[in-house]
């Protein structure tokens, strides 16, 4: 499975809940979704890491890759981009700390120079929001779905790059 495939749960979620939510008159119901997205795209975004990191071991050995499936197995969400710099990324080497630091410096300058938005922040807003939502059962009242919906297209492209990354 490519780590792409990941996303599919929730663009879907998101595909359904684009048709819902405009027409949702309560506002605090609105603010739930925005939270509810939140932890449907941190979950996929960490599905993906998993599955980059553990393609990589794997493909440049089968006891590497037996080792990185049973470390990756109990991340719990921690996925925050100086978590991936220093806890998982430096394991296998400061070429690839380098490498995604430079990666995503470039990705985030385009983007930035296409979209007016930064990847950097729009990834780690979303990983905020989430354990707000998820860990303190905070409601983020300054959030709107749709800024919720486009952070997590706008943070896709850190995992991107992580995967650009963690090629043989």
């Amino acid at each position: 499975m490519t780590y792409t495939n990941h996303f599919q749960h929730a663009d879907d979620v998101i595909d359904h809940l684009n048709g819902i939510v405009p027409n949702i008159q309560d506002p605090l119901v609105r603010i739930k979704y925005v939270g509810f997205v939140s932890v449907a795209a941190v979950t996929v975004y960490e599905l993906a890491l998993k599955e980059i990191f553990i393609n990589f071991a794997r493909n440049k050995h089968k006891v590497l890759g037996s080792f990185t499936e049973n470390y990756f197995d109990r991340i719990n969400g921690r996925i925050k981009i100086r978590v991936i710099q220093c806890d998982y990324i430096k394991k296998f080497g400061e070429k690839y700390n380098k490498r995604f630091d430079r990666k995503l410096d470039e990705a985030a300058k385009a983007y930035l120079l296409a979209n007016r938005r930064d990847i950097k922040n729009s990834y780690t807003n979303l990983i905020t929001w989430r354990n707000d939502f998820a860990h303190e059962g905070k409601l983020n009242s300054n959030t709107t779905y749709g800024e919720v919906v486009q952070a997590y297209q706008d943070g896709k492209e850190v995992i991107h790059c992580l995967a650009e990354t963690m090629r043989r």
